[in-house]
């Protein structure tokens, strides 16, 4: 018989009683894994001294259960409820009761109880959560983010601000493969009496809802899904939304910089106006093989809108492709955009935004970017890099050029924390039409440390300087400098 050898398994020095591991329990106590040989256990040997035993309990009760890699792990220690567990399973399995097998539920009659019942209300609380859940098919996280800080000479105004940004997002998949997008946000950063909510000082996270600040709205929706194998091989994926970013549709996000965003300027891989981040209704396409990727969309920020349309000349349409190659380590994009009139286009000069949001003007948008960072930290920061080019049709608008580069080093000071700092130069004009403007020294200089309290928690000093930033050469430098503390949960 067996029973010896279980008693000797099933001795107290195991662990006390008191503790009670609930995934080996429920391991042994459902049976999922029981084997049928012995020989399928890789780290058991016939010279094992309870190695006969255990081919007993196999062979002729079949109420061993072994791990999923096909593994027994005989010597790691079991507690006595783990012990009971294992002869619950054997007790299910056995017809003729014995001396020995009477002594062994004697010797575990306690814990064999404390653990029925222990069970019992655990699948009752489990049924209860399942049964008021939100949903089985949705995950909510979301990020607050509080910035204290300030800027210079700036129209908005140079007092010290606090201002919130709040991210909620319910991610929610019918298949598996396909994902449902849900992003409610609300924020104060309004762009006419903040100054990190307008113009290039606006920074990445400042959110401004079409209400007025405080309000909370949809930032996005958008469904995003599997179309399968290409013929030539690779996948198909499809993402259409009544609400979705030109960056939602892209399979390739050209840059490592940086892992905690400041302004809005240095976070558009050097070609702002291709990367214009365009919002409201659209659709796009995108293919994957081996790291290539090909992606098509179209935004229209007025789309919702039956006065101007989907597609009409009013609809301040981006229709975007991007080539991309991306490993692990390093990616390179190449981009092309077409912006109708009426798109908002970020990190531009107050001259190009104005051409192209309220004047007939349609821009080409080119921009080539990439990254590379080090496998492993250390004094050699990663790499990102854009540059762009854009040529424009109608009003004063002619052509344009931007670039940006970005360092950022890991573990600095302290695991898990971060130094980076960027430059760049946001969209200016090149050449215009009648001498309407001349735009250089156009400059964005920007250093952070991002300090990483826990997992969920990073509070984020950072500066910046902005060089001539109206375009016109004759408007004072801005200074800015801000804490930014972000939660994610």
């Amino acid at each position: 018989m067996a029973a010896p050898a279980v008693l000797g398994l099933l001795t107290p020095n195991a662990a006390a009683a008191a503790e009670l591991n609930l995934e080996r329990v429920n391991h042994y106590a459902r049976s999922q894994e029981q084997v049928t040989s012995i020989s399928q256990f890789t780290d058991l040997r016939p010279s094992d001294w309870a190695y006969q035993a255990l081919s007993n309990l196999v062979e002729r009760y079949g109420c061993v259960a072994g791990y999923p890699n096909g593994t027994f792990r005989g010597g790691q220690a079991m507690t006595r409820f783990e012990a009971a567990a294992l002869l619950n399973a054997c007790l299910d399995r056995v017809t003729e009761v014995t001396d020995e097998l009477k002594r062994l539920m004697a010797e575990f009659e306690k814990e064999l109880a404390i653990l029925k019942g222990r069970v019992d209300g655990l699948e009752a609380k489990a049924g209860e959560l399942e049964a008021s859940q939100f949903s089985t098919t949705t995950k909510l996280s979301g990020l607050a983010t509080f910035v204290v800080g300030g800027v210079s000479n700036n129209p908005a105004g140079e007092q010290v601000t606090f201002n919130y940004d709040l991210q909620l997002n319910l991610d929610t998949s019918f298949s598996g493969k396909d994902l449902l997008r849900t992003v409610l946000r609300a924020g104060n950063f309004d762009g006419d009496r903040n100054a990190f909510g307008g113009g290039l000082s606006t920074l990445e996270i400042a959110f401004q809802e079409e209400g007025g600040p405080d309000m909370v709205g949809i930032d996005k929706l958008f469904y995003q899904f599997p179309l399968g194998q290409s013929p030539i091989g690779g996948q198909f994926t499809a993402t259409i939304g009544g609400r979705v970013g030109q960056e939602d549709m892209l399979a390739l996000w050209p840059s490592a910089y940086p892992s905690d965003t400041i302004l809005n300027v240095l976070t558009l891989n050097g070609a702002p106006l291709a990367y214009n981040k365009n919002l409201g209704p659209g659709f796009g396409l995108w293919w994957q093989d081996n790291g290539w990727s090909v992606s098509a969309n179209y935004v229209a920020a007025n789309g919702a809108d039956s006065s101007q349309g989907l597609f009409s000349s009013t609809s301040a349409g981006t229709s975007t492709v991007q080539l991309g190659y991306g490993q692990e380590n390093w990616g390179l994009a190449a981009i092309y955009s077409y912006i109708d009139a009426g798109v908002g286009v970020p990190g531009a000069t107050p001259f190009i935004t104005t051409q192209i949001e309220e004047n007939d003007v349609n821009t080409n948008a080119f921009g080539i970017s990439g990254f590379w960072q080090p496998a492993k930290s250390g004094w050699i920061p990663s790499l990102s890099a854009g540059y762009g080019v854009n040529g424009s049709s109608g009003s004063d608008l002619r052509t344009s050029q931007s670039w940006m580069v970005g360092l950022q080093w890991s573990d600095v000071l302290a695991e898990g924390n971060s130094f980076g700092m960027g430059v760049g130069q946001p969209a200016f004009a090149t050449a215009t039409r009648n001498g309407a403007a001349s735009e250089s020294g156009v400059w964005a200089w920007e250093w952070w440390y991002q300090w990483q309290l826990t997992d969920a928690i990073s509070v984020t000093p950072a500066i910046f300087v902005l060089n001539n930033p109206g375009g016109n050469g004759g408007g004072a430098n801005q200074f800015g400098a801000l804490i930014k503390t972000s939660f994610q949960f």
